[in-house]
């Protein structure tokens, strides 16, 4: 009872979120594209996922500005956001369903991400899903 409390107090309070303006996204260097995007993001996760050797990694977009303001209790983050769709086992060995995260990358390296093993919750589920949306990749469950 108490998650669906949380959860609906984190919706009614995020659909009062303005967007991103230009001048908040124009504030930041993002610094040079990064290349060698997805091999960070699937060392990173082989790090935390349960089965990382046969967890289904989908990158849905190509890495793009984007700036985030402050998530809970988490600082703002910019960088060039990727949207990840991550189906990975449970402790049984089924597959748990498609996930979205989001990464944010800068000089090459990950600085923060939504919806990752390490960032999950409501919260960044829902911050994963706007993100994925903005970026061109909209996730369906």
């Amino acid at each position: 009872m108490k998650k669906a409390l949380w959860l609906l107090a984190v919706l009614a309070l995020s659909g009062c979120e303005t967007p991103v303006t230009k001048d908040e996204m124009d504030a930041y260097n993002y610094g040079p594209k990064p290349a060698n995007w997805q091999d960070e993001i699937r060392s990173y996760l082989s790090l935390r996922l349960r089965d990382p050797k046969s967890a289904i990694v989908e990158f849905r977009t190509e890495p793009k500005q984007f700036y985030q303001r402050q998530v809970a209790l988490d600082p703002e983050q910019h960088g060039w956001a990727v949207c990840v769709w991550v189906n990975d086992k449970n402790g049984e060995g089924a597959y748990e369903g498609f996930r979205p995260m989001t990464f944010f990358l800068r000089n090459e390296k990950i600085v923060a991400a939504n919806n990752d093993p390490d960032h999950r919750g409501p919260i960044y589920a829902e911050y994963a899903k706007r993100q994925c949306a903005s970026l061109g990749a909209p996730f369906k469950e």
